[in-house]
């Protein structure tokens, strides 16, 4: 059976493909410049905001070339999950590749500025807590190059074998490149990488795939069961586009993956930007320092309560500095006596610094860091001591009340996320989309299984796809786009009874288990290359 490129109709006509080409072309170097101006005036002013010395040059080029490297990520991002969003209805003429795209940046662009940012910061607590605080910039430097480098090496290079790999397992795998990297570095061992977050976020990136797999072939059963209509059940005719009410349900399933997607994906770039922010512009990037200026009293009040409900009004006999201790607990997760007496103290610490204060803008570069980096080792702390049963029973009722309380409060002022961070994330996956959707379409329509795509399967898929996602949105775990739909198609092509080309299978499964190893190896090498520079 020839198969005809989801572009054909505008292939059949050289000079409107050719306008469609130049239109695109303009809209997207547009598009880009908007962006680069955008992201310029949106940190001059955020900047000038602040009562500090003008940014040495060093720091404007390095924050440039990090930022673009951050938002290259997820343009190359586009590539592989965006374009799953827009493969089925592209591949069944539901819409065309222009119409289609622009849709799928629209939605992603929803997608992201709706987000929670909750995926964005439980992808960089994967990080060691060493990284993550405020240390030598050089560090910083060599973490943020090398675990995005890493990422968008191994992006490319599937995309460029047409394999639709996943960008979600592609930049964990190189944030404990980097961890691992810096634990062998720093203390010759492993202790330093947050195992407990990557087996979380490992259960997720395992199990979705299965979840897209099965409930898509089961959701392709049901609608054999429940809608009799034998178009839905047929594959794209050479260019026609199916009748408008399959139409319809194929461009709103398209949608909505598109959406999700950039409610999930997205916040890893935006994760990512903050990071990179909070590492060379502290004094702005630190502290949301508007958005609590009204919770001060509370905040302060807060962490007064929990530090009087562990220590009462002694101060213990610790035996290291109460963040040291701490340090060390969120590194090797071992509890000793001294752990919830420092988290007593530091919560201390953290009211005197609040409470002295009219206004967080008063707070010098040395003072922003340090408080953060009181908070930051706080709100690990109960987080991971929350999953303790002895820190359970010691903590109940109003006591945990009033603990989760400060880490609310504490997550309020340091895991934030500015507008313009959200738009020019969306604007560079709607970009990648542009760019390089039609190797993945093509593997997703035609090299899956072994009969064309009907057009029930894409709406199992798709379906299914944007209700994983969009829960895995909620609960906070990332996911991959590329690999739900994938199985999901899988999936509908099994229960069809259509034959699978194992080929394909055996590629994508070679790509999902090499991901990991190739991305640590590489980052971590990067990492260690770059500090010696």
């Amino acid at each position: 059976m020839s198969v005809t490129s989801p572009s054909s109709e505008v292939s059949k006509n050289p000079s409107a493909g050719a306008r469609t080409s130049r239109h695109l072309s303009v809209l997207f170097f547009l598009a880009l410049l908007a962006g680069v101006i955008y992201v310029g005036i949106s940190i001059y002013s955020d900047v000038s905001g602040h009562a500090m010395s003008p940014l040495h040059w060093t720091v404007v080029a390095t924050l440039a070339a990090a930022l673009l490297i951050a938002l290259g990520f997820e343009f190359v991002n586009g590539f592989h999950d965006t374009a799953n969003a827009v493969a089925t209805v592209i591949y069944t003429h539901s819409l065309s590749p222009t119409v289609a795209v622009i849709l799928s940046g629209l939605c992603n662009f929803l997608g992201v500025l709706l987000s929670s940012g909750a995926v964005a910061f439980g992808v960089v607590a994967l990080l060691p807590i060493d990284l993550v605080l405020h240390g030598h910039p050089s560090t910083g430097f060599a973490m943020v190059f090398a675990l995005l480098l890493s990422a968008i090496a191994w992006n490319l290079l599937t995309w460029w074998k047409g394999i639709p790999a996943s960008s979600s397992h592609t930049l964990i795998g190189s944030m404990i490149g980097v961890g691992i990297a810096n634990a062998m570095i720093n203390h010759g061992s492993l202790n330093g990488v947050n195992w407990g977050q990557a087996i979380k976020i490992g259960y997720s990136l395992l199990f979705s795939p299965f979840i897209g797999f099965v409930f898509a072939g089961l959701m392709l059963l049901a609608l054999r069961l429940m809608v009799r209509n034998k178009a839905l059940y047929e594959a794209p005719r050479d260019g026609m586009p199916p009748p408008m009410w399959i139409r319809s349900l194929l461009i709103a399933s398209s949608s909505g993956v598109a959406f999700a997607h950039g409610s999930n994906d997205g916040q890893k770039g935006m994760g990512l930007i903050m990071m990179i922010l909070v590492s060379l512009i502290p004094a702005t990037y630190a502290l949301d320092r508007y958005s609590t200026q009204h919770d001060l009293p509370a905040f302060a009040s807060s962490a007064y309560e929990v530090s009087h409900i562990i220590n009462g009004d002694t101060l213990p006999d610790l035996s290291q500095p109460a963040d040291q201790i701490l340090r060390e607990y969120l590194r090797n997760h071992h509890e000793t006596p001294d752990v919830v007496p420092a988290l007593g103290v530091l919560t201390g610490r953290i009211h005197a610094q609040i409470a002295a204060l009219e206004s967080l803008e008063s707070l010098s570069d040395d003072q922003v860091n340090d408080i953060r980096d009181d908070m930051y080792i706080t709100s690990e702390a109960i987080r991971m001591m929350s999953g303790s049963d002895t820190f359970k029973a010691q903590f109940e009722g109003h006591s945990g009340e009033a603990l989760n309380g400060l880490k609310a409060h504490i997550d309020s002022t340091i895991k934030f996320i500015p507008l313009w961070v959200k738009v020019v994330t969306a604007l560079a996956l709607g970009l990648g989309t542009v760019v390089g959707w039609k190797r993945v379409v093509h593997t997703v329509g035609e090299k899956i299984g072994k009969s064309r795509m009907t057009y029930a399967q894409g709406l199992s898929a798709q379906t299914v796809a944007m209700a994983t996602i969009g829960a895995a949105d909620i609960l906070g775990l990332p996911v991959s786009t590329t690999h739900v739909l994938s199985s999901g198609v899988a999936g509908t092509m099994a229960a069809n009874r259509s034959g699978l080309q194992w080929g394909t299978l055996r590629n994508l499964a070679l790509t999902w288990v090499l991901t990991l190893p190739a991305t640590i190896l590489l980052a971590g090498g990067m990492f260690w290359l770059f500090l010696q520079l």
